[in-house]
This record gives structure tokens, sequence and C-alpha cells, in this order.
């Protein structure tokens, strides 16, 4: 009887979060959201248009990182080895070069290195804790768009495409982008998390540098302060991510991926992503005073 009530109590309190969730996506117009979310510790996960396929933006970044320590692993190269910093780069369509505009660039500091050699590990850091373009156009030459793809296959991740890097004009003019969905980049965070991405070493790296993370505007924003948010943010023109491990205190953590699309104003989507995740930080706090009870979804 106490499951069945918890069960009960878990699905009310689910319907709840729904409803004020889509209240407050339909208050923004033209607005669509993408959402997973995934207690670790009870099972709980909701779902919304988790499979619906939107512009991966900077959230690709984090396969990247994940293929970076992979290869790594194997020998291919080393963390501390030097790549030389070069600003062209070949486009999928037909190799032709491209450079990079310092100017649409989050992080400046890589086109003062140009004609040097920069760390993989520090190109690593940057792309993730400064969304740096710069590191991630530099590590995707070094370990391949294809290869990305197929280790994300491997964590069960079947729709996340990882095609290219950034800004290569004549790839977005033929649609040629990187894709995501909101369920995908929640399966991925949770193969972090639980050690599943790499080794043991590697895994706690990846989540020491989604840790430091300098952009906090959405998923952090809607949390209690001090609250620690391991996560990786992307926006392109009308599209705001956030795909994040959240830990509260004293509990185990929780998976939480907003992604939208159709908000022109990047501080709208910013504070929406922001609404949504104190939403279920609200439903997450309230599950965990319930009897623990397992739910299939």
């Amino acid at each position: 009887m106490l499951v069945a009530a918890s069960l009960l109590a878990l699905s009310q309190s689910r319907d709840s979060v729904v409803e004020q969730i889509q209240a407050r996506v339909s208050a923004e117009p033209g607005a669509q959201v993408g959402l997973a979310y995934i207690d670790l510790a009870s099972g709980d996960t909701l779902f919304l248009n988790a499979d619906t396929s939107f512009h991966a933006a900077s959230t690709m970044k984090v396969p990247v990182m994940i293929e970076l320590f992979r290869r790594a692993n194997t020998g291919s190269f080393r963390m501390d080895q030097g790549l030389l910093m070069v600003n062209q780069f070949a486009s999928i369509v037909d190799g032709s070069p491209y450079s990079l505009d310092v100017g649409s660039d989050s992080d400046s500091t890589l086109y003062r290195r140009i004609g040097q050699r920069v760390r993989v590990d520090t190109l690593l850091r940057l792309m993730i804790t400064r969304s740096s373009n710069f590191a991630t156009n530099t590590l995707i030459t070094l370990v391949g768009a294809d290869a990305v793809t197929r280790s994300m296959r491997s964590l069960g991740a079947q729709r996340i495409q990882v095609l290219r890097g950034v800004e290569d004009g004549k790839a977005f003019e033929k649609g040629l982008n990187n894709t995501t969905t909101a369920r995908d980049l929640a399966i991925i965070l949770r193969a972090i998390q639980e050690g599943r991405a790499g080794s043991p070493a590697a895994t706690q790296e990846m989540l020491a540098i989604l840790l430091a993370q300098e952009f906090n505007e959405k998923i952090p924003a809607g949390l209690p302060p001090g609250t620690r948010v391991a996560h990786k943010t992307g926006e392109i023109t009308a599209v705001s991510h956030d795909a994040a491990i959240i830990y509260p205190n004293g509990r185990k953590p929780y998976v939480l991926v907003v992604l939208t699309r159709g908000i022109p104003d990047g501080a709208k989507s910013s504070k929406l992503i922001a609404d949504i995740s104190a939403i279920l930080y609200a439903h997450n706090v309230a599950a965990a005073g319930r009897p623990s009870a397992h739910v299939a979804n």
C-alpha cells in the first residue's frame, strides 16, 4: 500500500510539473522546448519532446570532450601534447578553407596564440568552460567528427549527430548541422556521472571541467545559490540550451537537459530555462521527501 500511494503521489506530482512547464513555455510565443529529467537516486524521469531533434549548438562539445579522453586513453595522443593553432579549417561540403570570426567566439584568448602550440588539455578546458569555437574546431580536427558520433552510439545516444566543427558556412547553407535531442544529452551526461563514458579517472576529470563552466545564467540560475552544477550551454540565433548534472545538497544528483528554439531574445530563453530548472528542482526536493518507489516511464 505504501508503494502504491507513493506511486500515485509521484504520478500526480509529475502531472503538476508538466502543467507548470507547459504553462511557462506557452508564455513565450513561438517557443519550442525539448526536456529530459532523470533523478539518479530514485529513477524518476520526465521527458517532454525528448526525441525531437534540435540544432546542437555548443552542447556538441560534450561529446567531443568524451572522445578526446577516450582517444588519449588509447595512446593516440597525450593530453599535454601541443597542437599548432591555425585559424583555417576545411568545409565538410567541399574541403574549401574557412576561418573563424573572433567576434563570434565566446573566448578570444586563443586568437592571440595563432602560430603557437597549445596543449590539448588547455584547449579542452577552454572548449567547455568558455565554449571556445577555436579550441573546438582544432580538437575535432584531431579526433574526427565521425569518431565522436560513433562514441555516442556506444553510450546509447542514438540520435545525436556530430558532423563538423562550428562556423562551416557552406555546410550550414546545405543543412548539414550538428543535431541532438534532450534524451541523448541526458544519456551522455548520465554516462559521465556513472563513470561509463571513459575510465574512472577520465570521467572524474570530465565532471571537474563541466563543474568549472563559466556561463551560468540558465539551469544554475533557477537553483538555490551554491548548488553545484556540471553543465554545458549552447546558443545560436533563436536557439538556447543547457545540459546539466545537478548536485542538490545531501542528495544524489539528477540530470536535466533543456533545449529551446524559437525565442530570438537570448535573455528570455535563458530565463525560460532557469524557470524550468526551478520547477524541476522543487519537484526533486518534493520527491526526495516521499518513500522511494521505482517508476517506469
